[in-house]
């Protein structure tokens, strides 16, 4: 497992998600590599171009940050990629980039309608990601 993924934002499993990665790549000698996703809609008008971020990068930047307090902390270096889009798209396109052997993300109980339509972040990774999913609970 040469380099593993992990995508972080304020939740309590997404912090989750982070300590085992950080346990994983500590175990293989893993290239590690954080991600957060600020999240954009798609342009208001037909003749608009690019995307219209939803949420603060400001806040997406503060986490990238929190995040690598803890793997210094834990004597672990990272690489740290903030990212703009669809959350899962986004994440599994850094993993590709990235070449990763592993993506590790946290999970929330998602509402109902969410998961029957297949829109949790957690379900756009594992169905599109061409690498295996750790989904931290």
């Amino acid at each position: 497992m040469k380099t593993i993924v992990v995508a972080v934002d304020e939740s309590e499993p997404s912090r989750r998600a982070l300590e085992r990665a950080a346990t994983l790549a500590k175990a293989f000698g893993s290239h590690l590599v954080v991600t957060t996703v600020v999240p954009a809609n798609p342009p208001a008008a037909a003749r608009s171009i690019g995307t219209d971020p939803v949420e603060s990068e400001a806040d997406h930047r503060a986490q990238l940050a929190a995040a690598r307090r803890y793997l210094e902390g834990e004597s672990l270096s990272a690489e740290y990629v903030e990212a703009t889009g669809h959350e899962g798209q986004s994440i599994v396109a850094v993993a590709h980039e990235k070449s990763a052997d592993l993506i590790v993300i946290g999970t929330r109980q998602p509402p109902l309608l969410v998961r029957l339509l297949g829109n949790a972040v957690s379900d756009t990774v594992t169905h599109h990601a061409r690498c295996d999913v750790l989904i931290v609970h």
